[in-house]
């Protein structure tokens, strides 16, 4: 079964390479530019996993990954994406509604592992065509 995962971010040439990496290891991706736009696209699609920028217009990363655990059922893991978050900031993350977090830059294959490491973690099946 192909993994979902929805990335969300203002920034294109981000959200271009997540898409390209991803789409090459196997995973079926939807892409957000903003937070309500990545709620949105939660709600409707059901991602496995949402990719989530920290800092966008509209509805940030904290506040759409609360709407996201409130709303979406089944619950995706989500995983913020942040290139300079205090630590004080990430360690909230992680105590509320994010399962993890990758800093940016990050090198394409590690965000296909991290991926896959958070899914294995919450009992899922990782992406066997990753790689």
């Amino acid at each position: 079964m192909t993994v979902k995962v929805l990335a969300v971010d203002d920034e294109p040439d981000i959200l271009h390479l997540i898409e390209v990496k991803l789409e090459m290891s196997g995973f079926e991706v939807m892409t957000a530019c903003d937070g309500e736009e990545g709620v949105r696209l939660a709600l409707a699609e059901k991602p496995d996993v949402v990719l989530l920028d920290l800092t966008m217009p509209k509805l940030g990363g904290f506040a759409a990954a609360q709407r996201i655990k409130a709303e979406v059922t089944p619950q995706p893991i989500i995983l913020m994406l942040t290139g300079q978050a205090p630590e004080a900031e990430l360690m909230s993350a992680l105590a509320s509604d994010a399962d993890g977090y990758i800093m940016k830059p990050f090198f394409p294959r590690e965000l296909v592992a991290q991926i896959n490491v958070a899914l294995i973690k919450a009992g899922r099946s990782p992406n066997s065509a990753a790689g």
